[in-house]
């Protein structure tokens, strides 16, 4: 297993023995794909490369004469542009004489055990060595003396393949690149069909799937980040895939900034995959001995359907990706005082709503926006992190240490990457945003972006924000960033380097992530960007959850949850309890659908629980002991999706612990129906030989719960939900 090169036929084969992803040097150095899919035992080539003379698809020059052979019908590794290749390019360079032709050819490769890490970029790692195989093919343009290394991950335990490119110019003159892909996945079909996530702030990850047509369908992000608007992930799957089916090819790009995965089918049916960062207002100026490393993207292949594909993401990314120690510990069941009190508490009121808390058997107590400078609303004070006294007299540590004592945990929020105009910060380097000369800002939430890209903007963000959670007793940070990147521009780049300002932030956001969570690697981060905005691989490497959406509402969150579902695993999602009617959307839903969401991730509540009638404390109590009794089965078991809320009235999903000893169903129905039918739900990851008994229902081995399924009783209401446990009992 790992990676075998055939020598004489000069064909490199990644396997894992569950997959192979195989890829060839032809005889003039050109990296031809042939094959991504379930393993095989040996590749010899039976579904072979044959040409024809196309018309109008160009020859190289010492194949003028032999007009089979274009690049234009090759399966390409990484295709260049303006040789005859006239789909989308893997990359693009410009030279000094304005010219952008490249033609990068094979010159050598290394194949080691391990990964190496990708340098100022989160990615994949290995623990041991034994853990994966890597492969890099070194390539050079003898005209232009760039060199490119492309290189491939394959991982013993995981059916993915992790992919990225690395510039260098080695001559004398500069290079401009304009577009730089992390990866390119040539297909000789285009049989399939395309599933994407898109939204908008509090409506994120909404699943799209529509069949591929000629031409180029894309997702992508222009916003700076990688946005509510579309995540950069995307799945390739056959017309009958489902959740436990079928073939599915799954593309995820490590990455938070602008992004761009486009998905071509081309005149002779043929379907090329590319992603990376966004060519859209991005450039990168190579000077003499200079590099550039693209993110990394991963591939997962599944012919077990999306739930498998989903399985394979959750496992590596916690396994390979989330370097956090809190990755595989449980998480806890926090209060958040933002929709209870927004900008209007004092210190009194904080302590009132910690020690309900603490009464209801919540373990974590999070304040939220507003501690800090003069922050009574959301137009003044960011940038200066320091406690407001008048709020809070007693100081962030003060108020942390009379916290604790109650015996609930203390955390807060920050949203270090932005800056108000009215703030001392602004007042003092008004150069420090975001900005291009002579330019009206535009406003996000009446703030601007602090300009990452300069080390001294990094430099006071790390040490202000590590100096705020220096406390001991602050054990979890909420991360925000409420808004999106306009008037792009940096104050100290060069005109020709102008246009790397966005993706130098997002390498600066990076730097200061890794050093502020590594200066308390003890604290639980939670990343967030107006909810779900930046709820990507790139930031889960740093933090091992985001806060989902800042809609709260259970049944707007069935969607949301299920979208987000299909790459990260539930413990990475963080799901709150609101009041009602919800602040999002005004909808008045059951406690008991509320609860039974939100326990479908990351327990939390965001409400003031000191007004809750004697009733609703008592079902918060028993929801916060009962979540506790399941934790474990719920932020590490298995996950199967059921019923998609995407494809009508009903959502159903389950969890089943590791040992199968445990099961939870969690059944959720969105309007009530007259004269409706009686639902079966049936559920998935049993094991069949075991007996599970239910409270309520009985015993029933698994295959019975799983094949013949459980009849859901009609609920008379809107917005019901119904939840089973199953535990495994001797006979």
């Amino acid at each position: 297993m790992g990676i075998i090169f055939d020598e004489k036929n000069r064909i490199f084969h990644l396997t894992n023995g569950s997959i192979s992803y195989v890829l060839q040097i032809s005889k003039d150095g050109y990296i031809n794909h042939l094959y991504f899919g379930k393993a095989v035992r040996s590749y010899k080539g039976s579904n072979s490369l044959i040409n024809y003379d196309r018309g109008f698809s160009p020859n190289p020059e010492n194949h003028a004469l032999n007009r089979v052979f274009s690049l234009d019908t090759q399966p390409m590794e990484y295709p260049s542009y303006g040789l005859g290749d006239f789909r989308n390019p893997a990359y693009v360079v410009q030279l000094e004489d304005g010219s952008t032709i490249s033609d990068l050819r094979y010159v050598s490769h290394n194949i080691f055990e391990g990964k190496k890490k990708l340098e100022g970029l989160p990615a994949t790692w290995t623990n041991e060595p034994s853990d994966a195989t890597s492969l890099e093919i070194i390539t050079m343009d003898t005209v232009t003396n760039l060199q490119v290394v492309l290189s491939y991950t394959i991982f013993n335990d995981y059916d993915a393949v992790c992919r990225s490119a690395k510039y260098k110019n080695c001559g004398k003159n500069n290079i401009k690149i304009l577009n730089a892909s992390s990866m390119c996945l040539d297909f000789r079909e285009s049989n399939f069909e395309c599933i994407s996530l898109y939204g908008a702030h509090i409506n994120e990850r909404n699943v799209q799937r529509f069949k591929l047509n000629h031409g180029c369908q894309s997702i992508e992000s222009k916003r700076g980040m990688s946005s509510h608007q579309y995540s950069p992930f995307t799945a390739l799957v056959r017309k009958d895939t489902n959740e436990d089916f079928g073939e599915a090819y799954g593309i995820s790009l490590v990455y938070s900034g602008n992004f761009a995965i486009k998905v071509e089918v081309d005149q002779f049916d043929r379907t090329r995959v590319t992603a990376g960062i966004n060519d859209f207002d991005f450039t990168w100026l190579l000077e003499e001995n200079e590099e550039f490393q693209t993110p990394e993207c991963v591939m997962v292949y599944s012919d077990k359907g999306l739930g498998n594909m989903s399985k394979t993401f959750y496992g590596l990314y916690q396994d390979h990706l989330s370097r956090s120690i809190h990755t595989k510990k449980e998480r806890p069941i926090l209060i958040n005082n933002w929709e209870a009190t927004y900008f209007d508490f004092t210190e009194e009121k904080i302590l009132q709503i910690a020690e309900k808390g603490k009464e209801l058997g919540m373990e974590l107590f999070v304040l939220d926006d507003g501690w800090f400078g003069k922050r009574n609303n959301d137009d003044c004070s960011l940038g200066d992190w320091f406690v407001n006294k008048d709020k809070i007299p007693s100081g962030i540590d003060g108020l942390a240490k009379k916290i604790k004592s109650m015996g609930i945990d203390f955390g807060i929020w920050i949203e270090p990457e932005m800056v108000n105009e009215d703030s001392e910060l602004y007042r003092k380097h008004p150069d420090w945003c975001i900005h291009v000369k002579n330019r009206p800002h535009t406003y996000g939430r009446e703030q601007l972006v602090l300009d990452l890209s300069r080390k001294e903007v990094r430099d006071y963000v790390v040490e202000v924000i590590t100096d705020v959670i220096k406390d001991e007793n602050i054990s979890y940070v909420k991360w925000d960033a409420n808004r999106h990147l306009t008037n792009i521009g940096s104050f100290t780049l060069p005109a020709d380097r102008q246009r790397e300002t966005v993706h130098r932030y997002v390498l600066g956001l990076y730097d200061i992530m890794d050093r502020i969570t590594s200066a308390r690697p003890d604290i639980l981060f939670e990343g967030c960007s107006g909810g779900g905005g930046r709820f990507d691989a790139g930031i889960y490497y740093y933090m091992p959850q985001t806060w989902t959406s800042d809609n709260t509402d259970a049944i707007c969150r069935l969607k949301i949850q299920h979208g987000t579902s299909l790459v990260f695993p539930p413990v990475s999602m963080a799901s709150h309890v609101s009041v009602v009617p919800n602040h999002q959307v005004g909808r008045i839903t059951p406690m008991s659908t509320r609860g039974n969401c939100a326990m479908s991730g990351n327990l939390g509540y965001e409400l003031d629980i000191t007004k809750l009638d004697e009733k609703d404390q008592e079902e918060v109590k028993k929801q916060v002991a009962f979540y506790k009794e399941i934790r474990n089965t719920i932020q590490f078991g298995d996950f199967y999706r059921i019923l998609s809320p995407f494809e009508g009235n009903e959502t159903a999903w389950n969890f089943v612990s590791k040992d199968k000893d445990e099961a939870i169903l969690m059944y959720f129905k969105v309007l009530s129906e007259p004269n409706c039918n009686v639902t079966t739900v049936k559920m998935k990851g049993l094991n069949p030989d075991f007996i599970y008994e239910n409270e309520e229902l009985g015993k029933f081995y698994g295959d019975e719960l799983m094949y013949s399924g459980i009849a859901v009783p009609i609920q008379k209401e809107d917005f019901a939900s119904k939840m089973w446990v199953f535990k495994k009992v001797a006979e």
